[in-house]
């Protein structure tokens, strides 16, 4: 994916998150990650990018502490 493509995503994603509303963002952002996991062949890379989300955030999460 193009830096591009990768804004265009990004910026289409926050519009439909601001979209739904705070109410209905975790099921909106729920159903995206499923249906880009779905797209995987294997779990063992969707549980890599998870594990490194998880460690990213619980980094940050110390930094801030």
């Amino acid at each position: 994916m193009t830096d591009n493509d990768l804004d265009r995503s990004y910026s289409a994603l926050c519009e439909s998150l601001a979209s739904v509303g705070e109410s209905k963002g975790e099921l909106f952002l729920s159903m995206v990650c499923l249906s880009l996991m779905a797209r995987y062949e294997r779990a063992e890379d969707v549980l890599t990018l998870i594990d490194n989300v998880h460690a990213q955030c619980a980094a940050e999460v110390e930094d801030g502490a």
